[in-house]
């Protein structure tokens, strides 16, 4: 095994593995925070690959004009003997940082998910990473940092101020894309339920006592309708996410960076993402607060929310099967006991269920996290930064099993709602209109006390015929809005 090359900052010296394309920041990073024992979340990472290039253009712009590949990236000297020359350093460095846009270099970010400084780690690692692979580019060995610099090269006009919010504006972005269309995809499953169980009529219930008579298929398009404003919701908070602070430096002034440069990265960054960012106009303010995070936090917890609802519901629902509801088959995914033969339990409702209440946790640490913010900076962002991430993955992922594992494979047990539907007294509130609410009343309680169903005690007093009574409780009739006699005409004004 070759011997750890050694690094040095301002601290002193300290070995690093001979292949890591890391460096002593990064190493110091590893002893201080071993919390999480998982790394930064990899959208983050390919995302700082994506600050990382448009900064490297902006800098070859404003250093050398628009004439890209022969402008230098201005370093420290490169050490005796060095034949690099700027153009290829700055096509290395380039290469490298596409690299880790494609997901190349997601190994060599080790740092921990949450970490002091602000995300300096991060920043640090990212830095190191670069200009070490640029350094493997070029033929020179890793740690030769005069000639690529992590600081001077990689991070040069920038700060982690800037670039790390930045960066995970840009990741959250990607990852609420991928979630709109989960959710759409799911909407879209509930939508044909409803119109597959458009015609099973069944009890529904209010406070889980019966209450009145709908349809499965009105259920489905209720659930259909809540995931639409998720949709909409979702769609819209990526405009809070488009305004970056990139160019700021460390508290928004931008603070040692060419006006040039400040006026160019964000187009860069716009060009390489195909995203509709734009800088915000006050870098100052942009810099210090973390309010955005904040409230898309809040509209992943709505959808949180609706999504433990719906799961819940079908729990329900499906539940017994024999002593229970059981008014819809889920698919049967895993046996469900080691114990109980038979049992096979709503696994996938349940999983989504706890990745709900996942999403409302990291809500709460979001909140709490973006209020701590002290003056020009928020100290706690790489708290918010892996919380935010991981809730659009999780919740991405749920409404994928939910829709694919689950809801297109729901069946309804039309006998079951049946008989629910004749054993309820709930079914007296559809003969309200044609009864009146006394004799309705009457009905139900005769019902109960003599153990009949609604039909029967109807039929027998001949309150109502068969068709009558067929047609009040029709999928027609419970699906229409409002009273009035079936089949009537409405009076005319």
């Amino acid at each position: 095994m070759p011997e750890p090359r050694t690094e040095r900052d301002a601290l002193g010296e300290l070995p690093v593995t001979a292949d890591a394309l890391y460096g002593i920041y990064t190493a110091r990073a590893l002893e201080n925070f071993p919390l999480t024992r998982r790394p930064v979340h990899a959208a983050l990472i390919h995302a700082y690959g994506a600050v990382k290039l448009a900064c490297a253009r902006a800098n070859r712009e404003s250093c050398g004009g628009d004439d890209a590949r022969t402008a230098a990236l201005p370093s420290s000297p490169p050490r005796e003997g060095c034949a690099v020359t700027a153009a290829a350093k700055a096509e290395a460095i380039e290469r490298a940082c596409r690299e880790m846009i494609e997901g190349r270099l997601d190994e060599h970010v080790v740092v921990d998910a949450l970490q002091g400084g602000a995300g300096t780690s991060t920043n640090m690692n990212v830095n190191e990473v670069l200009a070490n692979r640029a350094l493997q580019l070029l033929g020179r060995p890793l740690g030769d940092y005069q000639t690529v610099s992590p600081l001077d090269d990689i991070n040069r006009h920038q700060s982690t101020n800037d670039t790390y919010p930045t960066a995970l504006r840009v990741a959250a972005i990607t990852l609420l894309r991928k979630l709109e269309r989960e959710v759409v995809a799911l909407q879209e499953a509930f939508q044909q339920k409803e119109k597959q169980f458009a015609h099973v009529v069944k009890v529904g219930r209010t406070q889980l006592q019966d209450a009145v008579l709908t349809t499965l298929g009105r259920e489905m398009g209720a659930y259909a309708e809540a995931l639409n404003r998720d949709r909409w919701r979702i769609y819209k908070c990526e405009e809070r996410l488009r305004v970056v602070n990139l160019g700021g430096t460390a508290i928004g002034t931008g603070l040692g960076a060419p006006r040039q440069y400040i006026f160019r990265v964000v187009e860069h960054l716009r060009e390489i993402t195909g995203l509709g960012l734009a800088r915000a106009e006050n870098l100052v303010e942009a810099t210090q607060n973390a309010d955005v995070f904040v409230e898309v936090s809040g509209i992943l917890k709505a959808c949180a929310s609706n999504l433990l609802k719906i799961a819940g519901d079908l729990r329900l629902m499906a539940s017994g099967p024999q002593a229970g509801l059981g008014e819809i088959r889920l698919p049967a995914r895993q046996a469900g006991s080691s114990i109980m033969p038979g049992k096979v339990n709503p696994v996938i409702p349940e999983a989504v269920s706890q990745t709900a209440l996942a999403v409302m946790a990291h809500d709460h640490a979001i909140t709490a996290a973006g209020a701590l913010g002290n003056l020009e900076l928020n100290a706690f962002l790489p708290l918010v930064a892996d919380a935010l991430l991981t809730s659009l993955e999780l919740l991405g992922n749920a409404c994928a099993i939910f829709r694919r594992l689950c809801v297109e494979g729901l069946e309804a047990d039309e006998a079951r709602c049946g008989a629910h539907v004749e054993s309820s007294t709930a079914t007296a509130t559809a003969l309200v209109g044609r009864l009146g609410y006394e004799t309705a009343q009457e009905v139900a309680r005769a019902a109960h006390d003599e153990h009949k169903s609604i039909r029967e005690v109807v039929l027998a007093r001949r309150l109502l015929t068969e068709a009558e009574y067929a047609e009040l409780i029709a999928p027609e009739a419970v699906m229409r809005l409002g009273s009035g006699t079936p089949g009537a005409r409405p009076e005319a004004k």
